[in-house]
């Protein structure tokens, strides 16, 4: 328990300067309640927090500065931190350990290491990247090309990569992706629809000519009469 006491005026009773006792606002602390507590004066927080300051600065002044991070390490460490949970390429790689201004020649050993012992596998990445964005997003040959591009890889293991889809399967895409939004499309005018669905097929990177093919066989399934249709190109209106 605190009680704070309001101590009377200091009294000279033994002829001296009349200043007695000069607390400053100090606490009496009765921790039982028995009033023989001790006085604080109010110095008490100062003193320790002056001594927590001299203590933190010895623990400073004993650690010494701290060295320069060999770069080789901070861009393993880059690196390492990057590829957790989501595989890279080289060339991400590079450009971030560029943007950290690591040295080119470090950035160039280590990128190579990590390539030896399969850290970095472009030709591994451009594969998974076709498989999940042609099933997940129902991008095209050309869609995944140029994203592939984007990332930095080489255009040989692109080539390959995108090779693993046919035209057959491209096409079936297509009429799933299609299938799927023509619903949405009914209540439009008929030329409106077919370059509503023939522009989403655009966009995913599907040649005109199969995105035309697939939306009119869409539509004529549904009963609507293309008989006067032209079959030049199209214009996408969203």
């Amino acid at each position: 328990m605190v009680r704070r006491t309001e101590w009377p005026e200091a009294r000279d009773s033994g002829g001296g300067d009349g200043q007695g006792d000069t607390g400053c606002g100090g606490e009496y602390r009765d921790t039982d309640g028995a009033g023989d507590g001790a006085w604080d004066g109010g110095a008490g927080p100062r003193r320790q927090r002056s001594r927590q300051g001299r203590s933190q600065q010895t623990r400073s002044q004993d650690q010494g500065p701290r060295k320069p991070q060999d770069p080789a390490e901070q861009a393993r460490a880059i690196c390492l931190r990057l590829l957790t949970g989501t595989a890279r390429t080289r060339k991400q790689l590079a450009e971030a350990l560029q943007k950290r201004d690591i040295p080119d020649d470090v950035s160039e050993e280590v990128l190579s290491r990590f390539e030896e012992v399969g850290l970095i596998n472009d030709a591994a990445f451009a594969d998974a990247w076709v498989e999940s964005r042609h099933h997940g997003r129902g991008l095209a040959k050309r869609a995944l090309a140029r994203e592939l591009r984007t990332k930095g890889v080489d255009s040989a293991l692109i080539e390959d990569a995108v090779g693993q889809l046919d035209s057959e399967q491209e096409e079936e895409t297509a009429r799933e992706l299609v299938t799927r939004r023509l619903r949405s499309t009914r209540g439009l005018e008929r030329d409106k629809r077919l370059r509503r669905l023939a522009g989403m097929l655009a966009r995913k990177g599907y040649p005109e000519g199969m995105a035309l093919r697939v939306v009119r066989r869409a539509l004529e399934t549904e009963g609507e009469d293309l008989a006067d249709l032209e079959h030049g190109g199209f214009q996408d209106d969203g």
